[in-house]
């Protein structure tokens, strides 16, 4: 008489494969991103991991997902900006959606990179969709701001808005500089009064502030827009002046 295989299924089945992967497992190899984003889009994006590994979802299917929902509730901000303004339209909902709808869709843009590097599906073309997605993703996101502010504020001034647009990609394109072999951080201390500091880089804190401003006063989207075009306009200045010391170092 035959003895069984010990991966043999109870009941004389096929093998059993290797076990899936744990949400736990998939956090453990998460990129952070910042203290919120550790503790909220990393976490959650874990558990969106576990459900495409369980239905068979490659993470590039996450990478698009996280584009089409981005872009559309973006779209829907930017199409509601005036008749919120005039008073048309009920500010709370809009506002309610992107808060939820921009937060899902960065907790799937961190699921892909989390699927990817679990099992193994790494590759430089995924990457570079990833990158390009989330360029997309952020300029519709910028422009549904842009033209919040514009619509609450008519005056808003049309520099404004250009500095605000051109210097939130600096926290994407420092981040995509981070990931090769030349990285390096002006600031490595990572004890807890310094990553609450670094909170106002935290794309996942920073996109939950600006969909509560819509929810609740979207008349202050000016001042949001005014705050974080004076906070990346100067990590850039600093960032240049950290990568400029470095080089005359060498």
């Amino acid at each position: 008489m035959s003895t069984p295989s010990p991966h043999a299924e109870p009941g004389g089945g096929p093998p059993a494969g290797p076990p899936a992967p744990s949400a736990d497992e998939y956090y453990q190899v998460n990129r952070g991103g910042g203290l919120f984003s550790e503790a909220v889009s990393q976490r959650l994006g874990a558990r969106i991991a576990v459900f495409a590994y369980k239905h068979r979802l490659a993470p590039t299917v996450l990478t698009v997902a996280n584009l089409g929902l981005g872009c559309l509730v973006s779209f829907i901000v930017v199409a509601t900006a005036e008749p919120v303004a005039d008073d048309r339209f009920w500010a709370w909902p809009i506002g309610l959606l992107a808060l939820v709808g921009w937060q899902i869709a960065y907790a799937l843009d961190c699921a892909d990179g989390q699927l990817a590097r679990v099992t193994g599906q790494s590759s430089p073309a995924g990457a570079r969709i990833d990158v390009l997605c989330d360029v997309a993703a952020q300029i519709a996101l910028v422009s549904a701001l842009a033209a919040t502010a514009e619509a609450q504020v008519p005056e808003t001034p049309a520099w404004l808005l250009a500095a605000f647009a051109g210097t939130w990609m600096v926290n994407l394109i420092t981040s995509v500089m981070q990931s090769g072999p030349n990285a390096a951080s002006m600031v490595t201390n990572r004890s807890m009064p310094v990553r609450v500091v670094k909170l106002v880089r935290d794309y996942g804190a920073v996109i939950f502030l600006a969909g509560l401003v819509l929810t609740v006063a979207p008349q202050l989207t000016i001042w949001l827009v005014g705050l974080f075009t004076l906070i990346n306009g100067a990590f850039l200045a600093a960032s240049i002046a950290f990568a400029g010391r470095e080089s005359l170092r060498r």
